[in-house]
């Protein structure tokens, strides 16, 4: 393949797909990133959180220079039914510390940042144009892609086109995902200045806080809702599981209205101007809905192969993708190198991965995406089961009060002692 146009082929510029066109090109290998979206970030949802540790190993001084909105040093977790909200609010140094910490990032301006780190690595970028079909040799194996009227060829192509890769699957053969392995989310961002934000998270000047949501948020179905602050942005939207929509009468669009109107997320984003409303798939499956990412002159990277957890309290995608793209571009440049560009000689990439906080979390987790499909109770029942509790604890109206025993043991009764004991040593041994 030495007559190929480029040693490397990287389709999709998200954090998978400019890692990984850098880390190549760093390497000294010719890489050609191409994006279907005009820039770099286009077609992705506009805000979210990324934790430093992955983005630490490409670029150790990310921090002077990338687009970062605040350092979280805030955790909120929210269990709301219709009316109510019990809060769980959590400081500690430690969510500063370096290595375990946090930033909220909006996409559009973050993927440019990367977009850029590769192009000034020597990576030729291509925008505006989606690949269209992979083009494989008489053996099968990938040997370039077809964007447009081009053919462009490649020793090595590095899927990282997101979630749901329409080239996988017709190309490679990999499944569609199942109803059940996605979902769809919905996000928007409303300008408020930067006191006013700080105000409202009760968070020290220049920090900020991530909250997630669970129950009414999605109408008492799997899913969630979160919120992030930003700079001078709050980052608003919910995740529900595409098969639970499909069942229920009520669209996503409604949900994010009623959530909106929540009486604990209405004053967060009271006088604030909407400025931006984006929607996108997220896998939601886990470790059992990895596909094969290996292939004759082909990798695949970041949500492409699957490479996303939701685990309620904690959301992790952009670090799983900067690090599968790292991966990625290492075992093709050692494939290239050796001269062996087939299954085998890319299998590095399968060692790295399953060697990695990637694989043996997802790995960990694995049980966790069935576990939450199947825990009604969680999204319906438990949000007001603790509205009850919380107000027979502080509901005072000058009635004789009983010990507080004997008012909560009625409200955990009717639901079954048993069935939630059950319920809840089943979630912890997912988690």
């Amino acid at each position: 393949m030495s007559e190929a146009d480029f040693d490397v082929i990287v389709v999709g510029a998200g954090c998978a797909g400019s890692v990984a066109a850098y880390v190549a090109a760093s390497a000294g290998k010719s890489v050609l990133m191409v994006e279907r979206g005009n820039y770099a970030g286009a077609k992705n949802m506009t805000g979210g959180r990324i934790y430093s540790h992955s983005l630490k190993e490409v670029f150790p001084d990310f921090e002077q220079e990338a687009p970062l909105e605040r350092k979280i040093t805030h955790e909120r977790i929210a269990l709301m039914d219709h009316e109510s909200a019990m809060t769980i609010d959590f400081t500690s140094p430690e969510l500063a510390r370096e290595g375990a910490d946090s930033y909220s990032v909006l996409r559009g301006p973050f993927d440019q940042w990367l977009a850029e780190k590769a192009e000034e690595a020597g990576v030729e970028a291509i925008y505006g144009i989606p690949v269209e079909e992979l083009i494989k040799d008489e053996s099968g194996r990938v040997i370039g892609v077809r964007a447009g009227e081009d053919e462009i060829t490649g020793q090595v192509v590095i899927l990282c086109e997101g979630t749901n890769s329409m080239l996988a699957e017709r190309c490679l053969g990999n499944p569609r995902p199942k109803a059940n392995q996605m979902a769809v989310g919905i996000k928007e961002t409303f300008e408020l200045p930067a006191s006013t934000i700080e105000d409202r998270f009760l968070t020290p000047e220049g920090e900020g806080a991530a909250m997630l949501f669970v129950g009414d948020c999605t109408n008492g179905h799997v899913g969630g809702g979160f919120m992030y602050a930003n700079k001078e942005s709050i980052s608003l939207g919910l995740v529900a599981t595409i098969s639970t929509t499909a069942e229920q009468d009520m669209p996503v669009y409604q949900m994010m209205e009623n959530f909106k109107n929540h009486p604990m997320v209405a004053p967060m984003i009271r006088g604030a101007k909407m400025v931006e409303h984006s929607g996108h798939m997220v896998p939601e499956g886990g470790y059992n809905m990895i596909p094969r990412y290996i292939f004759d002159g082909c990798l695949l990277a970041g949500e492409t192969a699957g490479f996303c957890m939701n685990l309620g309290y904690q959301v992790r995608g952009m670090d799983f993708a900067v690090a599968s793209g790292r991966m990625a571009a290492e075992a093709a440049v050692a494939a290239i190198d050796a001269g062996d560009v087939s299954e085998a000689g890319l299998a590095s990439y399968k060692s790295k991965m399953e060697g990695s906080f990637v694989i043996k979390d997802l790995e960990t987790f694995r049980r966790w995406p069935h576990t939450m499909e199947n825990w009604d109770s969680m999204f319906k029942d438990y949000p007001t089961m603790v509205s009850e509790i919380l107000n027979s604890m502080f509901c005072v109206d000058g009635k004789p009060q009983e010990h507080l025993v004997k008012r909560i043991m009625p409200i955990v009764k009717k639901r079954g002692l048993f069935k939630l004991a059950c319920e809840v040593k089943g979630a912890l041994k997912s988690l």
